[in-house]
Order: C-alpha cells, then sequence, then structure tokens
C-alpha cells in the first residue's frame, strides 16, 4: 500500500493535512475493494482540480500572450489541460507510484493509464489549493504548464486532432467529421474501445483507446494523414 509522507515527499510538497493527500491519491477501485476505508475517492477533489487548472492556465495565457485572440488562447489552453498531457504531467512527477487503486485496476496496468493519472492530477491540485491556498497551488501548476507550453509551441500542436481535421473537412468539403463508437471489448475496469472518423459516408480513419475519446482521438490522426494525401493526389500538376 502507498504511504502518504513518501508520497508527498516524491511530489515535493508537504501537507499539512495528509488526509487530503491521501484522498486525492485514492481511486474509486481502491474503496470498491475496501469498503471499510475511511477515506472517499478523488472524484470531487479531481472536479475542483479540474476547475482551478484551468483558470490558472487561462490566466497565465492571457498574461503572456496579450496581444492574440481569444480563440488562439482557448486552443492554447486546451492543449495545456487535455487529458493526455495531464497524464504526462502526472508520470512526471511519479503520481502513478502513489496511487491507492484496486487490486483489478493495478493488475490491468491502472497505474500508467493515461485517464487514471490525469484524474489523480486533477485530484492532487483541488487537494493541495485546499490545503494551501491559490498561491501555493498556481507555483505548482506552472512548474508543469510553462515547459510544456514551449512544447506546444514549438510543435504547433495546440489544436488537438479532431479539431485539425475538422477545419481541413470544413474547408475542403463543407462537412463536419462525425465519429461512431463501432467496438467495444474487454472487462469495464480495462475496456477498449473502437471508434471510425467519417467525413460524409467514408471512413478515414479507424482509432483504439482505453476511453472513447482517445480512441476518437487516434481515429481523427490517422484520418488526418488519410485526408491530406486525399488532397494532394487531387492537386493539378504543374
Amino acid at each position: 500500500m502507498p504511504d502518504v509522507l513518501r508520497a508527498q515527499n516524491a511530489l515535493g510538497l508537504q501537507f499539512t493535512n495528509k488526509a487530503l493527500l491521501q484522498r486525492a491519491l485514492t481511486h474509486r477501485s481502491y474503496i470498491n475493494e475496501n469498503p471499510t476505508h475511511v477515506l472517499e475517492d478523488n472524484e470531487r477533489l479531481e472536479f475542483l482540480g479540474d476547475a482551478i487548472l484551468d483558470f490558472v492556465t487561462a490566466e497565465y495565457l492571457y498574461h503572456r500572450f496579450p496581444e492574440i485572440t481569444e480563440g488562439r488562447l482557448t486552443n492554447l489552453r486546451s492543449a495545456l489541460v487535455r487529458t493526455e498531457q495531464l497524464a504526462a504531467f502526472a508520470s512526471e512527477a511519479g503520481l502513478g507510484d502513489h496511487l491507492y487503486l484496486g487490486r483489478g485496476e493495478e493488475d490491468s496496468g491502472g497505474r500508467k493509464r493515461p485517464a487514471i493519472l490525469c484524474d489523480a492530477f486533477e485530484a492532487l491540485i483541488g487537494a493541495l489549493y485546499l490545503d494551501q491556498g491559490i498561491e501555493c497551488t498556481q507555483t505548482y501548476i506552472l512548474k508543469f504548464i510553462e515547459p510544456a507550453l514551449q512544447e506546444v509551441l514549438a510543435r504547433d500542436t495546440e489544436k488537438d486532432a479532431k479539431s485539425q481535421l475538422q477545419e481541413i473537412s470544413q474547408s475542403e468539403y463543407q462537412i463536419t467529421p462525425t465519429y461512431r463508437t463501432v467496438k467495444e471489448e474487454g472487462p469495464d475496469h480495462a475496456k477498449e474501445f473502437t471508434v471510425e472518423a467519417l467525413i460524409g459516408q467514408k471512413r478515414y480513419g479507424l482509432g483504439t483507446g482505453l476511453s472513447k475519446q482517445n480512441a476518437a482521438q487516434a481515429a481523427a490522426r490517422e484520418a488526418l494523414r488519410v485526408l491530406k494525401k486525399e488532397l494532394v493526389s487531387k492537386r493539378p500538376e504543374r
């Protein structure tokens, strides 16, 4: 079982109320298997942390880029607080090593699952805010956001694959892509989804993931590659 004192030291944090940290680290699968556990799972803290991350990131971007449009700010914020990015922050902090997970979730690789890591990072932020206030929380968040922003700008990845696909599809064909779940398999705690990306009635991409959102993003990435090749082939030769 994880140790809260070891966890806070590894995370570089010192909680006054260590029960808040323990709760932030507690996944619902652990509660399901340990109903006498005195604390709740981390979902309420996740709700709070999600709002704080949005606010802190939005304020940072607002002051960091005083001249850019609201739409671009929104894209940048979305890139910095999306599931995969927050999961990367959690991995960077080593958060997965300290989670309280049920045995089934543990055995199926839950400590590395992006959705669980993302939720835990949001819960950690919520717990830190309640324990130490907004200034300390903001400092901790920006430690991750600032270098991630440089990568986003360098790679021009502030738009996710679904957003990029929608822009190109609407520009070239005046059609908004749609997504359809074509398969779900596996147990509830480790279900894998397969989603297809359609433009009109034509399938352009197929993707799999441990959530419908991740599967749709994978499908959109494949669809982008197919669509770009299609558009290049249709251009008249000079």
